[in-house]
């Protein structure tokens, strides 16, 4: 039996595919029919996801803050994305923490693989989600680490090379956490909730935090693989720093896959529940990588989750089984992108 210690099968580096030379991928990367992105329709050139300046919630018009709530609220609902600018972070940190991760994974091997990870944290480099032997990969070598709660925060499993990776992230990830706060007050105003139930029930100031950077290497096959399946993010709220030069993220909006269009130095925020939780997808570029960085802010690990009292009602029902963080994200563990997906099966069973 498959512990949550081991792979199932021998993980091989997507980036060490990438750089061979092969003319074609393995077949463990190649998705079916159905899934591949150059048989499903993509979104007119003209579309985008909304663009939200959020400087309009602070500058003391109060016309201007109502009007960015009501903003922030209609793309909630209508989207599950939209990007931020005027966010707060500032422009050379943007850059500063994308470029870092970037010089990472052209660090050798031999340096990497000191910090190769296991399914049972997933803190560390790795290449691969869930313990389902045989499955379809994604073409996408990935770094994840905690930040919040302080008690799994640990540099040594940080990266120490590049030189200033740990500071970078440091800073990077104390700015994120902030912007983090700032919405969830947000999300509670437009909800009808007190400004700080949403904080509070993500645990105060003992929220849970952490990253995932995505190395997404050229794909000598890009109409066969994806660099991340179609899924929905299983936490509360996600912020997406994405390659302003090479786009890759796509987001389902009814039938057509919309690809998204980076704005210079802007945040993408992806939101759940009443705010949608939108299936999303990345592909791949024959010619240059891309290098993304997902920021999770999510509720505290031993929480109980479940929908607000105020927001149940005979029409909007809860949909999932009350579960703590932790129990929800071994789904995501055992079960790769698609265990968010078998959670809702067990309201039927209770």
């Amino acid at each position: 039996m498959i512990g949550l210690c081991d792979w199932p099968e021998p993980v091989v580096r997507v980036q060490s595919l990438s750089e061979s030379g092969k003319r074609t991928i393995p077949d463990r990367y190649i998705k079916p029919p159905s899934d591949r992105p150059s048989l499903i329709n993509s979104s007119p050139p003209d579309i985008n996801i909304p663009l939200i300046d959020l400087s309009g919630l602070t500058n003391g018009d109060l016309a201007v803050r109502e009007s960015t709530l009501k903003e922030i609220s209609d793309a909630c609902r209508e989207w599950g994305f939209f990007q931020v600018i005027n966010h707060g972070l500032k422009p050379e940190l943007v850059d500063g923490a994308r470029e870092i991760w970037r010089e990472f994974f052209h660090e050798s091997m031999e340096v990497k693989q000191r910090y190769a990870n296991s399914p049972k944290t997933y803190e560390g480099y790795g290449s691969r989600l869930g313990l389902q032997k045989g499955s379809i990969l994604d073409w996408c070598d990935y770094y994840f680490l905690h930040y919040l709660p302080s008690s799994l925060k640990d540099h040594n499993k940080w990266p120490d090379k590049p030189s200033s990776l740990r500071e970078v992230v440091e800073e990077y990830s104390k700015e994120i956490v902030k912007l983090g706060n700032v919405l969830l007050e947000v999300f509670s105003i437009n909800l009808g909730l007190k400004h700080d139930y949403l904080q509070n029930v993500f645990g105060g100031g003992d929220v849970g935090a952490c990253l995932r950077v995505n190395f997404y290497p050229k794909c000598p096959q890009p109409d066969l693989a994806l660099g991340l399946s179609s899924h929905s993010d299983p936490g509360g709220l996600t912020f997406l720093l994405p390659d302003e030069d090479v786009s890759g993220l796509q987001i389902r909006r009814g039938e057509e896959w919309i690809t998204v269009k980076p704005v210079r130095h802007g945040i993408i925020v992806i939101s759940n529940a009443i705010y949608k939780s939108v299936e999303h997808r990345v592909i791949v570029n024959p010619n240059k990588e891309r290098v993304s960085l997902a920021y999770f802010y999510n509720p505290k690990a031993d929480l109980l989750i479940h929908p607000a009292p105020e927001l149940i009602t005979p029409e909007t029902p809860s949909r999932y089984p009350s579960m703590t963080f932790d129990d929800y994200r071994l789904f995501i563990r055992t079960k790769g992108p698609q265990g968010k997906s078998q959670v809702e099966s067990l309201k039927s069973q209770s």
